[in-house]
């Protein structure tokens, strides 16, 4: 049995391990997610775009005023993809779903900011990665 790397997530075609923190803020930083219930439908709404769009969330909370997630989604797809599927899908089916929010908060009808944060997670640094590669040619001549 081969030894599996912790987190990593095995297909029939590749292995990876991509972590990423993701935040967002709402537009204006208007506090729309001010109570449980509408923090809560945010939470699903954002888990069935991911489920849609092959996005595993790992960690996710939705702020008054920001989304903070913890996320992988296989190396084929680009991250302004991924992106842009969580937050656009998201602002359609809550303000379609909440038209008095819309009205008074998002008159132009965006519910983000067109920011964002996006951070890689990784369980080596830069240093050690750039170590072993240096190492490579090195221990290649020890054979």
């Amino acid at each position: 049995m081969i030894n599996k790397i912790k987190d990593a997530i095995y297909t029939k075609r590749y292995v990876y391990n991509l972590h990423f923190h993701l935040i967002w803020c709402t537009k204006y930083r208007n506090k729309t997610f001010t109570d449980d219930k509408l923090s809560n439908e945010m939470k699903e709404i954002l888990q069935r775009v991911a489920d849609d769009n092959e996005i595993a969330i790992e960690k996710m909370e939705v702020m008054p005023d920001h989304v903070h997630m913890l996320i992988s989604f296989p190396p084929r797809k680009s991250a302004v993809d991924v992106i842009k599927a969580l937050k656009g899908r998201s602002a359609f089916l809550f303000l379609q779903t909440h038209p008095e929010i819309r009205q008074k908060q998002y008159w132009g009808g965006h519910l983000w900011s067109s920011s964002y944060y996006l951070g890689s997670l990784g369980n080596m640094s830069k240093d050690v990665v750039e170590r072993y590669i240096n190492d490579q040619k090195y221990n290649a001549y020890k054979k």
